[in-house]
């Protein structure tokens, strides 16, 4: 477990799961201790020990790829606490979730303000967590680029989904993806603008850098 964000209002904790590296978070309003899980990847018991001093109040889904949600059934099970996510990642979901969110739902952890953006690309159903100045982002972006993509149109998508919906949140933006370390948004929106000033094929998607593509 790692401390990656801390303020008067908020604790935010990583967790680093299973055999593809999958970021869960755990995110704890400082003045009630109640708390979210963003994500299930693997371990639960890991999970479970870290959510013992803390009240959970929800467990939030970025998307349901397998590496994000391992551990999900076990841990609606054990803590019997709502599961939210998109309607249309909800197909390999059983219990269907507790609550459906769209884009533009708010969320409320103790004090902590949650915006909800639909941002899909990776996923059909793929959110987005914004609170306060940090943004749990799931698979949509990552330091040094968007979330892999399976075709050319959810390429576009993605990119439409970051630069209309991430972009236009403040600079100082700390994003926290589901694999690997966070970035701020201003150096995403300037590698960007050097990806969009080279041509690139028409069929691109799959990994792809700003800064090598």
């Amino acid at each position: 477990m790692t401390i990656v964000a801390e303020d008067d209002a908020i604790q935010i904790e990583r967790l680093e799961l299973g055999p593809f590296g999958t970021n869960a978070y755990v995110l704890i309003c400082r003045r009630t201790r109640d708390g979210a899980l963003i994500d299930a990847p693997a371990e639960p018991k890991i999970i479970m020990d870290r959510l013992k001093n803390i009240t959970p109040r929800y467990i939030f889904l970025t998307h349901n790829h397998i590496d994000h949600i391992g551990a999900l059934a076990r841990l609606r099970a054990e803590l019997k606490v709502p599961l939210a996510a998109h309607a249309a990642d909800t197909g390999n979901l059983t219990p269907p979730p507790e609550i459906l969110l769209n884009e533009g739902d708010v969320l409320w952890l103790g004090e902590l303000e949650f915006t909800i953006l639909h941002t899909p690309g990776h996923t059909p159903g793929s959110l987005c967590f914004r609170v306060g100045r940090y943004l749990l982002s799931g698979d949509t972006i990552f330091p040094g680029g968007p979330g892999k993509t399976s075709s050319s149109d959810d390429f576009r998508q993605i990119i439409k989904s970051i630069t209309k919906k991430i972009f236009v949140l403040p600079d100082d933006t700390r994003i926290y993806p589901g694999h690997g370390d966070s970035t701020v948004l201003r150096k995403e929106k300037d590698e960007f603008a050097v990806f969009v000033s080279r041509p690139h094929a028409r069929d691109l998607h799959g990994d792809v850098l700003w800064l090598e593509t």
